[in-house]
């Protein structure tokens, strides 16, 4: 078989540079569209399932939310094994699918599943899934550099504007916020005011809950004039709350303001995000998408980035903390220049050793050819360029000159061989005539 194919390529050699012309400018085209990273993705193929359910115990969240998801998840389709992991207050479901399932076909079973099994969990546990991204996802970390204003607003500013508006970016699967303060309303009550008035705490709840809302009325028609009706009953102040009614006793209003007190504060935290030691900061995680180009995704958020920092409040700017781009960067450069380096030296390497330079312009001209054409297996194998792959490439250099070196002594070696013959006979012939 071998022998027929280079007989065959002999006899054609325009049509075989013509295919070596065509691999090598389809490789080029590989080259620019191969995913760029500094290091591979070897995480699993999973999918996250998150259930918060605050103020209960890890026991209590194994028991009733966590060991239900994980025997009910086990009879996906293509499935490896189910994780669970409780803790305070939330609970962590690890799907792990084969490897040659698509993440978003694995994500839709998981949530059909869900939606069937939500029912039987505790009243407040709504399941919901994790980001699409990867364990190696995390590719920019930035902070808000603001002295002048306080942790709360900082949070606000995070939350409410900079997340909407860098989550719109192409690539990115979720912004994780971090640090500072979540403003909520608070009601701390008084259990001697509660005993005394004869209150409980889901009477207090319910007040609360049913004067924190809205209602629409019909449309009201008077003078060929048409009016909306509707109440606005949304919360918006501590006074407001302080003075909702809970219970009419003998004729007097029990407010909330009599049975505890309503304060503004944030969200109870379990942690602190300091930086640098010089005090605490508000920031946020940039997450990729599954599959996305990590260099082109970072690049593509700083650019929002400058965009949003226009609407920020003075004296607030960002502050990258960690930038996986400048890491690609380094790292892509430092093997591209030993990629060169190995490229040159093999070459002379050859030039040398064979001395016929057409022997060794044809075993030169393999390199280019053939690190082309491993990009396109790349992305036929959705491989990214990283560390590895491109160290694996450098390191196949001299493997890739053995083979010509080996094609071009041979051929040397059979046609010396097929010349001494050819002059022997020849030589022959002559002592013939002259006898």
């Amino acid at each position: 078989m071998v022998h027929k194919i280079i007989d065959w390529s002999i006899h054609n050699r325009f049509i075989v540079l013509v295919l070596a012309i065509g691999i090598f400018v389809w490789g080029i085209f590989a080259v620019k569209k191969n995913p760029i990273d500094a290091i591979p993705d070897l995480s699993e193929n999973q999918v996250i399932v998150f259930t918060e359910w605050m103020g209960r115990s890890p026991q209590l969240i194994e028991d009733q939310i966590t060991y239900p998801l994980v025997t009910n998840l086990q009879g996906i389709p293509k499935i490896k094994y189910v994780r669970g992991s409780s803790m305070f207050g939330m609970s962590f479901i690890y799907v792990i699918f084969e490897d040659d399932v698509d993440v978003y076909w694995a994500r839709e079973r998981v949530m059909e599943r869900i939606s069937t099994i939500s029912k039987a969990l505790p009243e407040g546990a709504a399941p919901q899934l994790g980001p699409d991204g990867t364990g190696v996802g995390h590719v920019l970390w930035y902070t808000l550099d603001a002295p002048e204003v306080d942790l709360g607003e900082q949070r606000a500013i995070q939350d409410w504007y900079v997340k909407f508006a860098l989550q719109n970016v192409q690539g990115v699967s979720e912004i994780a916020s971090f640090g500072g303060f979540q403003k909520q309303y608070q009601i701390a009550l008084d259990p001697n005011k509660l005993l005394y008035y004869k209150l409980t705490v889901p009477q207090v709840i319910a007040a609360v809950r049913s004067n924190n809302n809205e209602a629409g009325g019909r449309k009201f028609e008077m003078s060929d004039i048409g009016y909306i009706i509707k109440t606005s009953g949304y919360l918006k102040s501590v006074e407001e709350i302080a003075s909702i009614p809970i219970k009419n006793q003998n004729g007097t209003p029990i407010r909330v303001s009599d049975i505890g007190t309503v304060q503004m504060t944030g969200e109870t935290r379990l942690g602190i995000f300091d930086q640098d030691g010089e005090g605490e900061r508000v920031g946020g995680i940039v997450v990729m998408r599954y599959g996305e180009n990590a260099a082109e995704v970072i690049d593509k958020v700083k650019a929002k980035m400058a965009e949003v920092a226009k609407g920020l409040p003075k004296g607030v700017k960002f502050d990258i903390v960690y930038d996986r781009g400048e890491l690609i960067k380094e790292s892509i450069d430092s093997i591209k220049h030993t990629l060169i380096e190995e490229m040159i030296v093999v070459s002379l390497v050859v030039i040398i050793f064979l001395f016929h330079w057409r022997s060794a312009v044809s075993i030169i001209i393999q390199i280019p050819i053939t690190i082309a054409a491993s990009f396109i297996l790349l992305n036929a194998f959705g491989i990214s360029s990283n560390i590895m792959s491109l160290t694996g490439i450098a390191l196949a250099i001299g493997v890739i000159v053995d083979n010509g070196i080996i094609m071009s002594e041979n051929a040397y070696k059979h046609l010396s061989e097929r010349y001494a013959e050819v002059m022997g006979k020849q030589g022959s012939a002559k002592s013939d005539d002259g006898s």
